[in-house]
């Protein structure tokens, strides 16, 4: 049927092949009674964005990933406008709304709950490069046939037309979602070339989408995958991010291994893809990650980002007591080595890295089930977190199932409940009974100067 749709032949203009140049071409318009998509399927923001902008004599169009996933029968997690108003004429057409990016200037419009991001369409022009040819400035515009021929993959070019319910196709994506062929628009080197992440997008589109990478697009993943080191620690972060929460982030992990994009050019692809020892417990976490995306239910990426380095922490911290050093000392010092290392290539935020840290350092307390520190535990800001992550722990075989089943015990206990399950520890704590402490002396004979002990330790 897909075939009887596109009755319009689409012309290319000759020229050479590039980031758009010769790939400029006309449309097909497929009604509704062919594609099916209503304007009722939008989301207000999406729909009430292009009304506003129609009425103010702006073409506007809703564009990319959401016509896409709505051809795909899914439910688009966000909205994205194309129009041929420049970003001034946009803010001045909505009371909330703001103009962002340096690269390409969009507009936020807020509706209601929603962010609605809206571009002008870009046009095709000498765009000023690095020495690796990727795009550092691309602030020109647009028609509308420049800004599809701009667009990654032909897929993510369809345009859709609130006001009378019709695509604008430019390069054949509804025949390819249909054939479930992911290909990008014009050479993919070149493309590659200008922006090094459409190879990381590629991946995670096609696993998402259940897509096979056309053979041309494909073809040139494994020898560009360097270039990926020219890509800005944050805007990899993002991309990674968003890898590993769409819902499909095994198989993402395993297409990124077929295609070469890892061994030393991510790290974290290397820990998740060759540690043998924390396989099962990366296997289990991404799992439940997925479960959790297609349920619709929130994502820490936190916790996600403590699972995956959880036993690369684990060998720099064997390293670390094999040195001799104590062991939340070690613990401590094994984190801040791999995240320093992670982000060297990814620029995991500070908020993240803090719950990070508080995941694993409260890994160790656990294990005490005496006395008041159980209590202390409970307290946690971050337990619950701690807690799923000890559960992963326990599947894994990492530790004892007995452990994390006495705590799924206590936490819902009552409290002479819990007080009968305290263990008592080796140092025969557990039953409410404490130790006298040894009141400190005044006289600081046989101590550092810094109140360390006699040979100069911190006391332990």
């Amino acid at each position: 049927m897909i075939r009887k749709l596109i009755t319009r032949a689409i012309t290319r203009i000759r020229g050479p092949k590039g980031a758009g140049k010769g790939l400029v071409t006309e449309a097909a318009r497929i009604g509704r009674s062919s594609h099916g998509v209503t304007r009722d399927q939008l989301s207000y923001g999406g729909r009430r964005v292009c009304e506003v902008l129609q009425e103010n004599g702006f073409e506007a169009f809703v564009v990319g990933g959401a016509v896409r996933d709505l051809l795909l029968a899914r439910d688009p997690k966000d909205y994205d406008v194309a129009t041929n108003a420049t970003p001034e004429q946009v803010k001045r057409c909505f009371r909330r709304a703001r103009i962002i990016g340096r690269r390409f200037q969009i507009v936020h419009v807020v509706m209601r709950d929603e962010i609605i991001e809206v571009t002008t369409f870009r046009g095709l022009h000498d765009s000023e490069t690095d020495e690796h040819g990727r795009v550092l400035h691309d602030n020109v515009f647009g028609s509308q046939a420049e800004d599809a021929a701009r667009r990654d993959f032909t897929v993510n070019a369809l345009y859709y037309n609130p006001a009378d319910e019709t695509i604008l196709d430019y390069h054949h994506g509804v025949a390819d979602l249909k054939q479930k062929t992911l290909r990008i628009i014009g050479d993919p080197a070149v493309r590659y070339r200008e922006d090094p992440v459409r190879m990381l997008r590629a991946v995670r589109l096609a696993a998402k989408l259940g897509l096979s990478i056309d053979p041309a697009a494909r073809r040139p993943i494994r020898e560009m995958a360097e270039l990926i080191e020219n890509i800005p620690a944050a805007r990899l972060f993002d991309e990674m991010l968003k890898l590993l929460t769409s819902g499909y982030s095994l198989k993402c992990l395993q297409q990124l291994r077929e295609e070469g994009l890892h061994h030393g050019l991510l790290p974290l692809l290397d820990v998740i893809l060759e540690q043998p020892r924390g396989e099962k417990f990366v296997r289990l976490a991404l799992e439940a990650t997925d479960r959790r995306v297609k349920e619709d239910k929130p994502i820490s990426p936190g916790f996600l980002f403590a699972t995956l380095l959880w036993h690369e922490v684990l060998a720099q911290w064997d390293k670390n007591l094999n040195k001799g050093e104590r062991r939340i000392p070690a613990l401590m010092a094994a984190m801040d080595q791999v995240l320093e290392k992670q982000c060297q290539k990814l620029a995991i935020t500070r908020r993240i890295a803090g719950d990070i840290k508080e995941i694993w350092m409260l890994q160790p307390r656990f294990e005490a089930r005496a006395g008041k520190r159980p209590f202390l535990l409970l307290d946690q800001p971050r337990y619950k977190a701690a807690y799923d992550f000890l559960l992963l722990r326990a599947a894994s075989g990492e530790v004892e199932q007995a452990l994390a089943d006495w705590w799924s015990a206590f936490m819902v206990a009552d409290y002479d409940e819990q007080q009968d399950m305290l263990v008592p520890d080796k140092k025969g704590e557990g039953d409410g009974a404490r130790k006298k402490r040894r009141r400190r002396s005044n006289n600081r004979k046989g101590s550092g100067a810094d109140g360390a002990g006699p040979s100069g330790q911190p006391p332990q």
